[in-house]
């Protein structure tokens, strides 16, 4: 049941990080996966070292600094969007 709320938390997370990462992003639904993955990895690497959220507001603000970092590796690897 985690994962299903991690995988919606993380599409308003990853469309959050394309706003923060304006310019940066890899357009709608690239950050939308890539919310939902920074969702899943950043739960994962959180419950890693004992640090739980318990809240909406604590899981969005988790999923959305998982995005935020994947989208920054994204953009080192792959290069800036082009529009």
């Amino acid at each position: 049941m985690n994962i299903i709320l991690y995988l919606i938390i993380g599409a308003a997370a990853g469309w959050l990080a394309g706003q923060l990462v304006r310019g940066h992003g890899f357009g709608l639904w690239s950050d939308l996966v890539v919310g939902m993955l920074g969702a899943i990895l950043g739960g994962f690497l959180l419950s890693l070292l004992g640090v739980g959220t318990y809240s909406l507001l604590g899981n969005l603000m988790m999923s959305t600094a998982g995005a935020v970092v994947l989208l920054a590796a994204m953009r080192i690897f792959t290069g800036p969007a082009k529009r």
